[in-house]
């Protein structure tokens, strides 16, 4: 009876500890987040580069939508998210951090725009290329109802169509509203694209044609970079208006750095890495730039950008540390 007695006190203290707070458990591969755009993956691979060649971290990305790895953050799927649009994703970024699901640990950047763009030879013309002007008064998100003609959808010529963001993309339902806010179905069909590669495809087809295009970007982005481009102007944001109707122009926009609520106690010296990451559009967009032009992948301008920037990232770690990331960077 002793022996059974034992037996039972030492399998309970077992289970007890199984079923114990595991947040204190260090990890072996920190899990990044890809919601589908180049600039988080850049941002993925820089820091991957400081924490495998630095730290011994094993790392890995999982893919999906915005809504699927941000609630994976949440979840404790995903470790690290390097680029959390704060204000596309308000409602659930809010959620989560009330609830403690989440922490913020460092702004990425915040001198960021987002909205309908359209080619700038559009408006002002492009005499190089002989085009003139092809909607000269066109300024504004409302401006586009005068001028369906020039942005002619292919499949319905009697309307013109605008490029909408892609399909799961947070921001797609904020141009949806946009649409009924200013009334553009009379006059434009609302064009959801499969992927941003697909918006890319769309614009730089346009753009070397010197045809009429507007659709959803933002920057820092390589296209952005690339061509000369024009943000239809809204009224300033309101956030009352916006919450309402989404009849302004975008909400400022901190591109934050977020991790799981475990993540601090499993790895404390990474969290201290990432509360010292910060770049801006200009240092992003000068990687995305690069891959335009070179054809790289986003890990490759992930490593160029770190050779061109060592005076940036260098400051976020300890010496030791970074002369190891830079041994490997040889």
């Amino acid at each position: 009876m002793k022996k059974l007695l034992f037996t039972l006190m030492t399998v309970s203290v077992f289970v007890l500890s199984a079923c114990g707070d595991s947040s204190s458990e260090e990890i072996d591969t920190i899990v990044f987040a890809d919601a589908g755009w180049d600039s988080i993956n850049v941002h993925n691979y820089i820091a991957a580069q400081i924490l495998e060649e630095g730290y011994g971290y094993d790392t890995d990305i999982t893919s999906g939508s915005t809504a699927a790895t941000v609630q994976g953050l949440g979840d404790g799927d995903i470790n690290v998210y390097m680029e959390v649009w704060t204000d596309n994703i308000r409602d659930i970024y809010e959620e989560l951090t009330e609830a403690g699901d989440i922490e913020t640990l460092s702004v990425n950047f915040d001198d960021n725009d987002q909205g309908l763009y359209v080619p700038a030879y559009v408006v002002e013309g492009d005499p190089e290329r002989g085009i003139d002007p092809l909607a000269p008064d066109l300024k504004t998100v409302e401006d586009l109802k005068n001028y369906p003609e020039v942005f002619e959808d292919p499949e319905d010529p009697e309307k013109g169509r605008i490029i909408n963001a892609p399909s799961g993309w947070a921001v797609e339902e904020a141009i949806n509203e946009k649409f009924d806010f200013y009334e553009l179905e009379e006059d434009f069909n609302n064009f959801s694209p499969g992927s941003d590669s697909a918006i890319i495809t769309d614009l730089a087809r346009a753009y070397e044609a010197g045809e009429g295009w507007v659709g959803y970007y933002w920057s820092p982005t390589a296209i952005t970079a690339k061509y000369d481009l024009i943000l239809l102007e809204e009224e300033p944001y309101d956030e009352e208006v916006w919450e309402e109707t989404k009849g302004t122009e975008f909400p400022p926009n901190d591109v934050v750095i977020s991790v799981h609520k475990d993540f601090p106690e499993q790895a404390p010296e990474v969290v201290e890495f990432l509360e010292q990451y910060e770049t801006s559009s200009a240092l992003t967009e000068d990687a995305l730039e690069y891959m335009e032009d070179s054809g790289a992948s986003t890990q490759e301008a992930a490593i160029w950008w770190m050779q061109e920037h060592e005076d940036v990232w260098t400051e976020w770690i300890p010496e030791d540390i970074a002369e190891d990331v830079l041994a490997s960077l040889e």
